[in-house]
């Protein structure tokens, strides 16, 4: 196996840390996406869509999405379980994963997409070009602090995001709101004790600077 992969950017780091979880090591090719390398004919053949991370397997066959690149790792590499041990517990990360990816990943992305000037005309990721909306980001940074709050309220009096143990939920919501506070330029509001403290926490884990 091995994967498209560059720095910097959350959907990547999201696979990143989920292997270094796990302990997986694989080749890691880096597409330059800075200097448009994912729009070039030769990643174009690996990707259509022009985004990164993809995971190409040994039979040559590739995954662009990062869930079902998690997923699949999950099923090759079991230990230790990011996705739960019990139905319960599978539903239950799931519905974190889900609500992580609508109402923080894709509220960053709005409100980052449609601001940054480097990113004219590219207001939605893949081959085409679309126009900002202002209006949008501006709407994208209040779902944005809805986000904070709402993970605020869910961390009160337990450890981690989906339960009592750390998992792919965490993941998410940690580069969620590094996504947020580095690039988008969004604060944590004052008063969100219970975010700041798991953020503190799972950002002094090993697998947090892959």
């Amino acid at each position: 196996m091995k994967l498209y992969d560059c720095p910097g950017p959350p959907s990547p780091r999201r696979v990143r840390i989920f292997m270094a979880e796990k302990g997986i090591d694989i080749e890691k090719v880096i597409v330059n996406i800075r200097e448009g390398e994912q729009f070039n004919d030769e990643f174009k053949a690996i990707n259509p869509h022009c985004t990164v991370p993809v995971l190409e397997l040994d039979d040559g066959s590739r995954i662009s999405s990062i869930d079902a690149i998690n997923r699949y790792l999950e099923e090759k590499f079991p230990e230790p379980p990011l996705f739960g041990n019990s139905p319960e517990e599978r539903a239950r990360i799931n519905d974190w994963c889900h609500y992580i990816n609508v109402n923080g990943f894709m509220a960053v992305a709005e409100a980052l997409r449609n601001s940054a000037p480097r990113l004219a005309h590219r207001a939605i990721t893949g081959p085409r070009n679309v126009e900002q909306i202002a209006e949008l980001a501006e709407r994208g940074r209040q779902r944005v602090v809805y986000f904070f709050e709402d993970l605020d309220k869910q961390l009160e009096g337990q450890e981690f995001v989906a339960g009592d143990s750390y998992s792919v939920a965490d993941i998410g919501a940690l580069v969620v709101v590094d996504f947020a506070t580095a690039m988008a330029k969004i604060e944590v509001p004052d008063g969100l004790d219970n975010l700041k403290n798991w953020h503190t926490k799972v950002s002094a884990r090993p697998s947090a600077s892959a």
